[in-house]
């Protein structure tokens, strides 16, 4: 198990800056795999999560992770397209903005570039719940909020924090 890091929340500053590109050479090294090690760590202490970005626990960097099915999947300096004008509505929470909730409209296909924990590249398309993630983390790294994009608050039932 690694470090825990404190969660960052509003109104921190560092939420709303957009995070710089992570050095690939950098991606190998025994400081860079650990901090992954910890960022995942973090996520996992966490009530239901779905994801986690690194401006989360205070480092611009542009990484975050993803917990899928079969694990966490790592995703380093990512682009995002948009592949659907379709979108879908749903409800989203995050550490970052604890205790509020909200209907947040997102596209409902997306394809996602990045490199993996690796520094290998690697290009996904994603629909549905697992496109609702992917864009929710990317924002961060934007210095963008769910709170920035919601439609309207709600009670934040039956949801994971994304």
């Amino acid at each position: 198990m690694g470090k825990i890091y404190k969660i960052v929340t509003v109104p921190a500053k560092t939420l709303r800056q957009r995070s710089v590109e992570v050095d690939p050479k950098s991606i190998g090294t025994p400081e860079f795999q650990s901090f992954l090690d910890d960022l995942i760590a973090t996520m996992d202490s966490q009530s239901s999560p779905a994801g986690i970005a690194a401006p989360q626990v205070g480092r611009n960097e542009r990484i975050f992770i993803v917990n899928e099915r079969w694990g966490p999947k790592v995703f380093i300096n990512p682009e995002i397209e948009v592949l659907s004008e379709a979108i879908v509505e749903s409800e989203e929470g995050c550490f970052s903005v604890p205790g509020v909730w909200g209907i947040v409209p997102r596209a409902k296909k997306v394809r996602l570039k990045a490199l993996d924990r690796h520094g290998r590249k690697m290009e996904i398309v994603a629909r549905a719940f697992e496109a609702i993630v992917l864009q929710h983390e990317f924002d961060h790294l934007e210095g963008v909020l769910f709170i920035d994009k919601m439609t309207h608050t709600t009670k934040g039932e039956n949801t994971k924090s994304v």
